[in-house]
């Protein structure tokens, strides 16, 4: 059972998928920031100074509705989502301009082989002919 949970961890896809959560987190708490510390604030100046993170609805002596904190998450997630989008973009971006580079390749010793054993079988029948 060790062998094949070794086997398991160690394949290609876990550890990519491991890194890309690794990644995934610091990435979410750069945009998180950027959204708290850089665009929300940048936002309530044109909106003239509105925080919806403290608007809320008494409902009973201790209960409240806290719709605004609920808004603000929604406008977080649009706008982490709208920068990952982006994000992805740019990378497959620079995805097809690696794809699209030619590849030259050398031909392998079987197929200059198989070449030159073509060219001697055409030979061969141009002579019967």
């Amino acid at each position: 059972m060790l062998k094949e949970f070794k086997a398991f961890a160690m394949k290609g896809n876990v550890i990519d998928l491991a890194v890309g959560v690794i990644i995934g987190g610091a990435f979410g708490k750069i945009v998180t920031s950027l959204v708290n510390d850089v665009i929300m604030p940048l936002v309530g100046l044109l909106l003239g100074g509105i925080d919806l993170s403290s608007d809320q609805l008494h409902l009973r002596e201790e209960s409240y509705l806290k719709y605004g904190s609920f808004i603000q998450t929604i406008l977080d997630f649009l706008i982490i989502a709208f920068s990952i989008f982006l994000f992805v973009r740019l990378l497959q971006r620079f995805r097809k301009k690696e794809e699209s580079k030619p590849v030259e390749s050398t031909p392998s010793k079987e197929e200059l082989l198989l070449t030159e054993i073509r060219d001697l079988l055409k030979q061969q029948q141009e002579r019967q002919n």
